[in-house]
């Protein structure tokens, strides 16, 4: 029996992407030994996907054992979750590796609740993680997580408030329930500043950053001024919702913020008695829309009458209903959005020119 090669391993893995990101598994090779027909390799994940980490070690093992002189696999996962290089000239927040803003073309397409969600599914995955609650004019995160009195301050900042293990910061929380925010856009956008940068954030792997919908004064100067690394659209399959989704990537592909991939918020209708699957805002709108401007389809979240109730009592689906179907929806959404963000910030460092200085 020929004793396997190193070479003939990674080659082996070569042709097997991940399916988060679309990496050769070779690439995600951080430690490997072979000795007597057993292997024993380390592959380490740029983004948090605990949650997977079981079904990927099987899949290695499924992989390896097929090739000859392997009698046994033994397979660890490591994660070192990848930081964005801002661009732009734009600090770097501190206590933040990577913001990610979750943005709509116009209301009402449950944009905050793929927010509040998806920064829960990170969390799940293995993530620090923190929601900022940027829509002044209609802050919802204090319901749906829960989030309850007035941040403390210490040193001339706030301390973020916790919620289901999240740091989080609203202007809800800052202000009456009941006060109407009648402030103009560079007021809102300079209290959007300061909750930012004046909040102590703790070692942050990713900060979700809740925007305001549509594409006015405010998110174009947020988008300018915070070193987002990323954005993630929220659409229903709607023209209409599409129609609104266009002039927000356009608005951000000028100023030079990548997009990370769409989401397809209420696919179908799952009827709560019967299961029956009913496509009530038409079908294929996002896939369209995704093959139209080159975007990535994240994930398609169906209406169920659980989300939006979970979200009212300030326990969204993902922590109170984890394995819901739903649930799995966000946590595979959560992975997908974190490889690409790394696997964007793995482009970047390639890119950067290597100096070496000569006598």
């Amino acid at each position: 029996m020929t004793a396997l090669s190193e070479v003939e391993l990674r080659q082996c893995l070569a042709q097997v992407p991940d399916p988060h990101s679309g990496q050769p598994l070779s690439e995600l090779i951080s430690a490997v030994a072979i000795r007597e027909g057993r292997v024993a390799l380390v592959l380490t994940l740029p983004y948090p996907a605990a949650g997977w980490h079981a079904a990927l070690a099987a899949l290695v093992r499924t992989e390896l054992s097929a090739l000859s002189g392997v009698e046994a696999v033994t397979v660890d996962i490591d994660t070192q979750i990848a930081t964005h290089a801002v661009q732009g000239g734009l600090a770097p927040v501190p206590g933040i590796g990577n913001i990610i803003a979750v943005v709509s073309g116009k209301g009402g397409v449950g944009k905050s609740t793929v927010a509040a969600n998806l920064a829960l599914a990170l969390q799940a995955e293995g993530a620090r993680v923190g929601v900022l609650d940027a829509d002044v004019y209609g802050p919802s995160m204090p319901r749906m997580l829960g989030l309850l009195g007035e941040p403390e301050a210490t040193a001339n900042q706030l301390l973020p408030l916790r919620a289901h293990g999240l740091q989080a910061m609203s202007i809800g929380n800052l202000v009456k329930a009941d006060q109407a925010m009648i402030w103009r856009g560079p007021i809102a956008t300079q209290a959007l500043q300061q909750m930012l940068n004046q909040t102590a954030w703790d070692a942050l792997d990713y900060l979700i950053i809740d925007l305001p919908p549509g594409t006015g004064d405010i998110q174009l100067t947020l988008s300018q001024r915070i070193p987002v690394a990323g954005a993630v659209v929220v659409t229903t399959p709607q023209d209409v919702a599409l129609d609104d989704v266009r002039r927000a990537v356009a608005m951000f592909g000028k100023v030079n913020i990548p997009m990370l991939g769409l989401v397809e918020n209420m696919s179908v209708f799952v009827c709560p008695k019967c299961g029956h699957q009913e496509a009530v805002f038409g079908h294929g709108g996002g896939d369209r829309m995704a093959a139209d401007h080159g975007l990535t389809v994240l994930g398609q979240i169906p209406l169920v009458t659980g989300l939006g109730r979970s979200t009212d009592r300030g326990q969204p689906l993902v922590v109170a209903e984890p394995d819901h179907p739903v649930s799995q929806c966000f946590l595979t959404l959560a992975r997908r959005t974190a490889a690409i963000l790394a696997q964007q910030a793995r482009n970047q460092t390639v890119r950067m020119p290597s100096i070496k200085i000569v006598d």
